[in-house]
């Protein structure tokens, strides 16, 4: 087995780089940067020369870990070293001279750390999650996920494992009708209630969604609204080019605002009206395939400009007044709520406004925690169509019963990686950044 090498810290200039290295060969890491290695678990400060002249390259910590008391369940050695590229690039360069040294794939010491039971496919998925997590409610329902998804799989487990020997207790009763019949209505009706625990906790979950990938928010109305300059208000910064000249949005942006903790997606969208450009057309077709995906749809009329009939108007769940600067002010405003991206009026209240509606839909539609991933969805849609075979069948049938509850078992085992298939592996290890 290789061993591999990578910087786990950013390529950015920092104050320290750690440089990781994990396999047969990092107990050897010290002989060739010339220092004797520390005891395992303790920070040693050493000097790192390079092999062939003995020149210092740099001096940093040294932190080692036996296997398989290690992230990786191998022999696993980091050296923390100053942040500049030229350190860390003279450090990469002795470690790829090594025999049998290179440079990790994105996610192979994670991907060790589960070959080598360190981890199962839970702790992993939860890992990436956080990894790529945002906003703290991102990183909640990573690590609630995991914790709640575990105690119910141990639970279903169980449960089958009690239903499979009940079925094969039964086969050896196959002879007796009485005790068959004494038996197996009650056996059916609790393979029913557990493929129906499977079911719901695999129902499609919006709130997970919303809270994994953002509560989406388009931005409708009519050319020169203020579509797009309220996206750059509530951004804070120039996304979106603004003019008056109609027609300039052509294409859907999305922005990321955290909001209280959760993502909200802005999504500006092309302003709606008849038009023979081309171009324009397929913007007003984007948008409505936006307005479909979205969450929530604000409908944008400007405060100088009449109300106009569309149908995406009659979709919209809230009405936003924009150019609030050109109403009179003895005139009283009597729908919607007035925002101006001039004086700033409106814009806390609306920022409000769709903070409370992220969090509603987020955790009130959340209840218990959800599944995140399409993977573990689809191995408990599996579990649970097998315990539907198997309720299917008779007395007469007890060994196919058993099979098909044999089927749900290892449907369950994938859920933790216990069984998986490798190209299966390949993609969840994909999300991985390299040093991770």
């Amino acid at each position: 087995m290789d061993t591999i090498y990578a910087l786990s810290t950013g390529p950015s200039v920092a104050g320290i780089a750690v440089i990781r290295i994990s396999g047969p060969g990092a107990w050897q890491v010290g002989s060739h940067f010339g220092f004797a290695m520390p005891k395992p678990r303790q920070a040693a400060l050493r000097q790192l020369r390079e092999p062939a002249s003995g020149e210092q390259l740099d001096e940093g910590l040294v932190l080692a870990f036996r296997a398989p008391h290690s992230f990786t369940g191998e022999d696993l050695v980091e050296l923390h070293v100053h942040g500049s590229r030229a350190v860390v690039r003279s450090v990469v360069q002795v470690l790829s001279a090594q025999p049998g040294f290179r440079p990790a794939d994105p996610g192979e010491f994670t991907r060790r750390a589960f070959v080598n039971g360190k981890m199962d496919l839970l702790d992993v998925e939860a890992l990436g999650d956080v990894l790529q997590a945002e906003t703290r409610a991102q990183a909640r329902l990573a690590d609630s996920n995991r914790t709640w998804l575990r105690d119910r799989i141990a639970k279903w487990r169980d449960a089958l494992v009690e239903l499979r020997g009940l079925t094969e207790a039964l086969i050896d009763f196959a002879d007796e009708d009485d005790v068959l019949r004494t038996f197996d209505s009650n056996l059916q009706q609790s393979i029913l209630d557990l493929r129906q625990s499977l079911l719901e906790a695999a129902a499609p979950a919006r709130a997970a969604e919303i809270i994994r990938d953002g509560y989406r928010v388009a931005l409708l109305g009519p050319p020169n609204a203020g579509k797009s300059s309220l996206l750059n208000a509530l951004a804070r910064r120039d996304v979106a080019i603004t003019s008056e000249i109609a027609g300039t949005t052509r294409d859907v942006l999305e922005v990321n605002l955290d909001l209280g903790g959760l993502s909200v997606v802005l999504i500006d969208t092309a302003g709606l009206r008849e038009t023979e450009d081309r171009l324009e057309q397929e913007g007003i077709s984007r948008t409505r395939r936006a307005a479909g995906s979205s969450d929530l749809r604000l409908w944008l009329r400007p405060a100088d400009e009449p109300p106009q009939e569309h149908d995406l108007r009659e979709s919209a769940e809230l009405l936003v007044v924009t150019k609030a600067d050109l109403i009179d002010s003895s005139t009283k405003q009597t729908e919607g709520l007035a925002v101006s991206t001039i004086t700033g009026q409106g814009l806390d209240t609306l920022i409000g406004e769709l903070g409370s509606r992220a969090r509603g839909a987020a955790w009130m539609g959340l209840g218990e925690v959800a599944l995140v991933h399409e993977r573990q969805r689809q191995a408990l849609l599996e579990a649970g169509i097998a315990l539907g075979e198997a309720a299917g069948f008779g007395t007469d049938s007890l060994e196919m019963r058993a099979e098909a509850l044999r089927r749900a078992s290892v449907a369950l085992d994938r859920l933790v990686g216990r069984i998986e298939p490798d190209h299966v592996l390949d993609v969840v290890f994909k999300r991985f950044c390299i040093g991770k």
